[in-house]
């Protein structure tokens, strides 16, 4: 059984001190949700990381990066290496469509990101998905599968189930559109066979969320498909009360 898996990425949101009081509110309106029925982490910016760890103390919450580079230290001014987030978190999110679109990153530095993340012992959520143009030329298919296929170059059989993998269609991020549940269920089917294709059986340990617009409104829908294992939530990641609703719907599944 693959346990659900809820991230929040909050991107480019939130100061140090409107994060902790963030937390602080999750905290409380996550406190009866059982840790063994789902796992939970969020994701602030770098800068409020040191503050929000010491403020998630007592919760099952998990900690997470929205990015990081994969040289260990050297002339890259403005990056973050995995060295400097270990002990602090314990997910990074790699490879999100803003990275990619807006940054220009590669599969290849995808890949090359997991990999040190892995080998740093912290746990990758590589982000996978087409743009609207791809979707409607119907690429999505062909798109999943380099971006899975190349994302996970020389990740090894025994690392292969540290890797969360997150669908999120471009199309669907922050537009408020979000794939129907059945579509979305055929895409992380389909993601979880291209994985299944190098690794065989263990595809069935790895956990594919599915991320674009999702919400306390068709969280539940969404989450009941058996290859969606939870979900990168974006927008409602920011209000407690939405984030602690979209928990809720898949620990009481």
């Amino acid at each position: 059984m693959r346990t659900p898996f809820i991230a929040g990425n909050w991107k480019m949101n939130k100061t140090v001190s409107e994060a902790v009081v963030l937390v602080d509110e999750l905290k409380a309106a996550l406190s009866g949700v059982p840790a063994s029925s789902v796992d939970i982490a969020v994701c602030p910016a770098f800068v409020a990381l040191t503050s929000v760890k010491p403020a998630l103390a007592g919760s099952s919450i998990k900690l997470g990066a929205q990015n990081a580079y994969y040289e260990p230290k050297g002339a890259y001014t403005g990056e973050v290496s995995i060295g400097m987030l270990t002990g602090i978190v314990d997910y990074i999110i790699i490879g999100h469509s803003e990275r990619r679109q807006i940054f220009g990153e590669t599969d290849a530095l995808v890949n090359k990101k997991v990999l040190a993340v892995i080998a740093a012992g912290l746990l990758p959520i590589m982000c996978i998905g087409e743009t609207l143009a791809e979707n409607e030329a119907g690429q999505t298919e062909a798109v999943l599968e380099r971006q899975t296929r190349d994302g996970l170059v020389n990740v090894s059989p025994a690392d292969i189930a540290k890797v969360t993998i997150a669908y999120e269609p471009i199309w669907a991020i922050g537009t408020g559109r979000a794939a129907t549940s059945d579509d979305a269920q055929n895409r992380c089917a389909f993601v979880r066979a291209q994985v299944r294709l190098k690794y065989g059986d263990l595809a069935d340990q790895v956990r594919i969320q599915y991320g674009g617009s999702v919400t306390p409104a068709n969280a539940k829908e969404l989450l009941a498909k058996p290859d969606i294992d939870g979900a990168l939530v974006g927008g409602a990641s920011l209000k407690a009360g939405d984030f602690s609703a979209i928990v809720k719907a898949v620990a009481a599944q």
